[in-house]
């Protein structure tokens, strides 16, 4: 049976009906990863857990061990990630609360380690990242949103930004102008670590806010926190379902 994992992200630190039966602490080369790796049930099958920033939400985007959280979860013989990363929405339709499964990456950020590959080598590796999520996955996700009638925009660019502040609006006209829909913090290098260790990995964005610029609303914490629980109640409901058919 393939092994799946959840990356959670702002918003998703737990999942309702996982059933937690075990935690491992996971030493690896690279350092600790965000918490201890959270085994458990979720919709009768095996899943693990890892939440990006650590069990209380205090490691920023910019901060995250991406190295060591992708080495523990290859370790354990997971297989198919599906991560769920919190976003800003730069094109008209993805509104507050809307769920996308992007399909492309413009990676802005600086001084994160970004691969596995640096030392030791026998010859220089280059991953082939053309398409930088599985589209396997991909087609799952959105398939069985489409049976459940849950609503999801099929495809994007993602702008990874460093953070952790939020950008300015003339960052994210430049952004639109480089062909990004959504902007997030935390899925570079996760996805291209994930390639790296042959790791079928995909997003599950949820729009927290409009990008800077494209709304009249003031960008609070409040309003992000709101929009976040509605669009993750969705995300949680299309994990639990997605699960059966993938694993």
């Amino acid at each position: 049976m393939t092994k799946i994992a959840i990356i959670g992200g702002t918003g998703l630190a737990s999942i309702t009906g996982f059933e937690i039966t075990g935690r491992e602490i996971v030493q690896t080369p690279y350092g600790e990863p965000s918490g201890p790796l959270v085994q458990g049930l979720l919709a009768n099958h095996e899943v693990y857990f890892l939440p990006r920033h650590g069990a209380g939400h205090t490691i920023p985007p910019h901060k995250i061990n991406y190295r060591a959280n992708i080495w523990a979860l290859k370790q354990a013989g997971v297989e198919q990630v599906i991560a769920v990363n919190a976003v800003g929405g730069i094109r008209k339709d993805m509104q507050p609360a809307a769920l996308i499964v992007p399909n492309q990456i413009i990676d802005y950020t600086v001084g994160r380690t970004n691969t596995f590959f640096e030392e030791g080598l026998k010859q220089v590796v280059h991953i082939d990242f053309t398409d930088p999520f599985c589209e396997k996955l991909r087609a799952s996700i959105i398939q069985t949103a489409e049976e459940h009638s849950i609503n999801v925009i099929k495809e994007g660019t993602y702008a990874a930004t460093q953070g952790p502040r939020l950008e300015t609006a003339a960052e994210i006209n430049r952004l639109e102008n480089d062909g990004c829909h959504l902007v997030g913090m935390t899925c570079m290098p996760e996805a291209a670590l994930a390639r790296e260790q042959e790791l079928c990995y995909a997003s599950l964005s949820v729009v927290a806010n409009l990008a800077a610029g494209r709304g009249t609303e003031e960008l609070t914490m409040e309003v992000i926190e709101k929009n976040l629980n509605m669009g993750m109640e969705r995300a949680r409901k299309l994990i639990e379902l997605v699960i059966p058919s993938i694993s």
